[in-house]
């Protein structure tokens, strides 16, 4: 592990390193515990803040801090006998931390001189730190685990969202509607990092003739850090204050600003503290402007031309794509480029065009707005999709910046996405991994001989394990909904949960609502469908599909089996992936870059049914889930729409629902029980976050810290 990371987060917070503290106090030890988010996936630590206080533990979301200033933390921890139990995780906390012998250490310790700075505009560690709003911020979350399990030295850069992202509410009508409160810092993981002057760390960004200043806050996330920028302090106007409130919200000026004070100000903030990364990881485009102003310090302090600095920065920046989607792409014209950014385009001595031909894919067209992902493909040596299909769409998309090179030619790889284990695995199920695997099997997960034993698991044990996870999630939704009746704890269950985007087809269960509601309605083979997700605010394409879906969850032919849980959230995703027994995806093929929520699934023993497109292209195999298509994209959408309506009521009435129910009296369902294991076992080695960032450390990181030495 690298030391030098720890001990110079233990400076910037004051705090005192484990080998000289004295004696600490359960309250201190308590302390520790609940500022690392370790804890988010160490189900033993869990369960002991749980033990403290199990309904102030649901009342605070979940959260620690918040949780230890409801009573006095000594009192409590002697009136439950607990002792033994702080001091036991809390010397596991500090064995972790020291991190000997990590898989870093073995296979790349090159980079343990060094560091990686992830940018990502939204993390998504856990419920009570609103930071994120799907997947793109949970994927990043899950990154910063596995690189802490792995012992890598990465420091995550983004930004403080002072109301989080919306709560999720519906009027009368069905309608989503948004509600923004304040996110109180005092009861969050994060603390002011001070500098050698005993000062907060802050920083500067030059902003349309204007300073933007920002506060910088520390988490410590295992053996990672992750930097926060927060434009909520006294020095900035009004105007400013507000600009990192919301999480993709504002117009055109508010994004621009924010992603320069992203990229920019993240670089400058990690100077500030005194770290020099060897590799910049740009989780999509959001943060590219990182590229100029390393750049423009490479001018600065190595007297380097443009050309030279930028071709310095890109072999040392790796640029993840997440979006098959053509409006998903920043793009911005040339008087807001030229307005916001031409202080840094003046300090890299280029004029206008120069600097926006950097965003354009046909440099000649003065016409094109300015594009942020095609600025991270430009400034950086190593480029992927998230999935191997992704990677394919990756390069036709982009193939114009390459005039004259074959598609299969373009230089973008893919690294599939992955999830990080420890987080979305139910404890019961992580109990019989511990028993048959061996319980150093998550130090093992990425390799396939891991889970070969799973198939040694009684079916009986693994069932019973299952139908006790199915009956936590209708439990969890009868309460959430304030309905006891609600769902059946022994019927088969489906989950749809995700972002509500028109190509993501969310209401194609919808199509044919009489087909739907025989398969729902069978009393001898019941079914019934759990749903979630949030439209963006701006999205009203988006909430209609929400409104129609809640329309016909009131529709009586239904019996209360079809329902939407309000307000999606990592706690939501977290009961569904672990109680569903069917994950259905309908995205039109191949706007999936890749989904993760499926791999979650399979950890818990629920099985996919999905469209062939993103991760399921590449894993499914014919045995261990479901197909809603064969793969082809009609050149109609709404001929493919109704082409995998119908495969996918198809695969539920000949496929799904008979093999759910075909069982010898009380004995469970064999075949079902061997389509979950495997699923397992040929699915969960390969989609870890674990295995992800190994592939990033091989195919990228390893090359791209090379052209640093270290330098601290």
């Amino acid at each position: 592990m690298n030391r030098k990371l720890q001990d110079l987060a233990s400076r910037l917070l004051g705090d005192t390193p484990a080998h000289e503290q004295a004696p600490l106090s359960v309250e201190d030890k308590l302390r520790e515990l609940s500022f690392n988010l370790w804890w988010n996936w160490h189900p033993q630590v869990l369960e002991m803040f749980r033990q403290l206080d199990p309904a102030g533990w649901a009342e605070t979301n979940h959260n620690p801090i918040a949780l230890l200033k409801r009573f006095a933390p000594a009192a409590r921890v002697a009136e439950l006998s607990l002792e033994n139990t702080v001091s036991f995780h809390y010397r596991r906390l500090q064995e972790y931390l020291r991190g000997e012998g990590s898989w870093c250490d073995a296979h790349a310790g090159g980079l343990q001189a060094a560091s990686i700075a992830y940018f990502s505009a939204e993390f998504g560690l856990h419920e009570s730190l609103p930071l994120y709003s799907g997947g793109l911020g949970v994927l990043a979350g899950d990154y910063l685990k596995s690189a802490s399990d792995l012992g890598l030295p990465v420091v995550g850069v983004g930004l403080f969202y002072a109301t989080g992202y919306f709560r999720q509410r519906f009027d009368p009508t069905g309608w989503q509607t948004e509600e923004y409160g304040h996110v109180d810092v005092a009861a969050l993981p994060l603390r002011r990092p001070v500098g050698a002057d005993g000062a907060p760390v802050a920083i500067e960004v030059p902003c349309n003739g204007e300073t933007l200043h920002a506060a910088v806050w520390l988490a410590r996330i295992g053996r990672t850090l992750l930097l926060l920028l927060d434009s909520d302090v006294e020095a900035n106007p009004p105007h400013l204050r507000g600009l990192t409130a919301r999480l993709y919200g504002g117009d055109q000026v508010t994004r621009i600003r924010q992603e320069a004070l992203l990229g920019v100000g993240g670089l400058r903030a990690l100077r500030a503290l005194g770290i020099r990364p060897a590799v910049l990881h740009l989780n999509e485009g959001h943060s590219a402007f990182a590229i100029l102003e390393r750049a423009r310090e490479r001018l600065e302090e190595e007297g380097m031309s443009f050309d030279d600095a930028l071709r310095e920065t890109s072999l040392q920046t790796v640029f993840t794509t997440h979006t098959p989607v053509e409006a998903g792409h920043d793009r911005f014209p040339a008087d807001l480029v030229e307005r916001e950014l031409g202080w840094l385009r003046a300090a890299l001595r280029l004029d206008p065009e120069p600097l926006m031909a950097l965003g354009r894919a046909n440099p000649a067209d003065r016409g094109e707005p300015f594009c942020m992902t095609v600025l991270a493909i430009k400034g950086s040596r190593r480029r992927n999709g998230v999935s191997s299909l992704h990677g394919h769409v990756a390069r036709r998309m982009w193939r114009p910046l390459w005039p004259g090179r074959d598609e299969e030619d373009v230089p973008i790889g893919h690294v599939t996405n992955g999830v990080h284990v420890r987080s979305w695995l139910a404890l019961s199920m992580n109990r019989i991994f511990d028993r048959y695997l061996g319980a150093d099997w998550p130090a093992r997960q990425s390799d396939c001989a891991t889970w070969r034993p799973i198939a040694a698991v009684p079916d009986c044990e693994l069932w019973e394990t299952h139908e006790v996870l199915r009956r936590y999630l209708v439990d969890f939704v009868r309460r959430r909904a304030g309905r006891p009746g609600l769902l059946d704890e022994r019927a088969l269950t489906l989950g749809f949960a995700r972002r509500f985007a028109t190509y993501k087809r969310g209401t194609i269960l919808l199509t044919d609502l009489d087909r739907l509601a025989r398969i729902l309605g069978d009393p001898a083979r019941p079914v019934q469908i759990v749903f979630a997700g949030k439209a963006h605010p701006r999205d009203d394409a988006g909430k209609k599909l929400i409104q129609d879906l809640i329309a016909v969850t009131r529709d009586p032919r239904f019996g209360g089996r079809l329902v939407f849980v309000e307000d999606y959230d990592i706690n939501v995703a977290r009961h569904m992936v672990q109680g569903v027994d069917v994950w259905i995806n309908t995205p039109m093929r191949p706007m999936e870059a890749c989904g993760t929520s499926g791999q979650k699934v399979v950890l818990n023993g629920g099985v996919n049914l999905s469209v062939l497109d993103g991760w399921w292209a590449e894993g499914y195999d014919g045995k261990n889930g479901f197909a809603i298509g064969d793969g082809l994209v009609h050149a109609d959408p709404a001929v493919q729409w109704a082409r995998d309506a119908d495969s996918l009521y198809r695969q539920l009435e000949e496929q799904v629902v008979p093999l759910f129910y075909d069982r010898e009296g009380a004995a469970p369902p064999r075949g079902w029980v061997e389509r979950m294991k495997r699923s397992i076992t040929t699915l969960a080695w390969r989609y870890n976050a674990d295995r992800m960032v190994a592939d990033y450390v091989r195919h990228g990181y390893l090359a791209a810290g090379g052209r640093l030495s270290a330098d601290w």
